[in-house]
């Protein structure tokens, strides 16, 4: 399978940095929920390193 993703041009694609998306909750599968979980475990994460290292420059 990844033999075909690197045979194909994904040049012509649309670049979606940034873009708004709206979530469905009644449309979401397994899937969704657990990466709706793993990125809220992430932003927690990062907004507690982040508060650590503004701890570490006072």
């Amino acid at each position: 399978m990844s033999e075909n993703l690197e045979k194909q041009n994904f040049g012509n694609l649309p670049i979606g940095k940034n873009e708004d998306v709206e979530f469905s909750a009644e449309q979401a599968d397994e899937a969704d929920r657990i990466a709706m979980k793993r990125a809220q475990e992430a932003d927690a994460r990062a907004q507690a390193n982040a508060t650590q290292q503004a701890q570490r420059l006072l």
